[in-house]
């Protein structure tokens, strides 16, 4: 499988791991990260426009020290999936999606027509953090990942989606069982929970497979046995993909 992400900083979260995970079960899946930081929608749509090689392309988890523009990536290959996502200081505000969203989804069905077009939702930033209050404008991460599901579901319907990625829900639902903390700096994942739950997450709405047997467990900080078994519980109760 070949997953190509169209995102910034919060897609490499979600995609640092993803192939590792994939090759702990013996699945050969290679994911692209087209990162800018804190790339916006609107931006992408700018860069579609002007050819540029504006993106750091990161494969397979790392940086690869090439700049790329989005048609670079987009016709590199024949991709399976390719994701879209908004940037998250504006993931709750709905008109910041329209109309960017839709003309990039117009153009990877045009330069990716059997591909599979998904929609990645961020999340929620940490709770009593200056991030969520001062600049998101939120008392609690539940207001806000409320607001973020319902303008990444709005998205997904207008672009005819095959599906969105709950990444938001996720991190949330592992605050719910027991989990700490899931940011490293009150609004990024943290680099060893964090990020695998999200890999897990990626790689069982992509695959189908269950999660709960998979055996990867190279992290970049330490991730305990016990959060290994939440996180993996928490993933597997997502229903699939369609």
């Amino acid at each position: 499988m070949k997953v190509l992400a169209i995102g910034n900083s919060f897609s490499a979260d979600a995609t640092r791991y993803l192939h590792d995970i994939a090759k702990a079960d013996d699945v050969t899946l290679e994911v692209a990260n087209l990162y800018i930081g804190g790339c916006p929608l609107d931006r992408h749509y700018r860069n579609m426009l002007s050819g540029a090689k504006a993106y750091e392309l990161q494969y397979d988890g790392h940086m690869t020290g090439f700049s790329v523009s989005l048609d670079d990536a987009l016709l590199n290959r024949s991709w399976d999936v390719v994701t879209l996502q908004q940037a998250s200081p504006r993931s709750f505000d709905k008109a910041s999606y329209f109309p960017y969203i839709q003309a990039l989804a117009e153009h990877v069905r045009t330069c990716q027509p059997t591909a599979k077009l998904l929609v990645h939702q961020t999340w929620a930033y940490e709770a009593g953090s200056d991030k969520l209050l001062l600049t998101a404008g939120y008392e609690t991460p539940t207001g806000m990942l409320a607001d973020i599901c319902a303008a990444y579901s709005e998205a997904a319907a207008e672009i005819r989606a095959d599906g969105i990625i709950p990444s938001g829900e996720l991190m949330g639902k592992l605050l719910e069982h027991g989990i700490p903390k899931v940011h490293r700096d009150t609004f990024h994942a943290s680099l060893g929970l964090g990020r695998y739950a999200l890999g897990l997450l990626w790689y069982r709405m992509l695959t189908g497979a269950s999660v709960a047997d998979n055996a990867f467990c190279s992290f970049d900080q330490p991730v305990t046995e016990e959060e290994q078994r939440i996180a993996k519980a928490c993933v597997d109760a997502f229903a699939l993909l369609s």
